[in-house]
């Protein structure tokens, strides 16, 4: 199924690697301003860590 798929070139990997990191690490300072053991504190931690290492499966080559 991945033949399918365009890779990112090295530069747009970057880019979407960086702005996923940073948009993540926001996302777990917002659930720790709100507290991580409410419910949108969890929410905010989950979506931010997934965020954060979601170019791991970004096809790069």
């Amino acid at each position: 199924m991945s033949e399918h798929l365009q890779a990112l070139s090295g530069r747009t990997y970057r880019r979407v690697d960086t702005a996923s990191k940073l948009l993540g690490l926001a996302l777990v300072a917002a659930a720790l301003e709100v507290g991580p053991t409410s419910t949108a504190g969890l929410a905010l931690v989950v979506i931010g860590v997934t965020l954060a290492t979601a170019t791991v499966f970004i096809d790069n080559q």
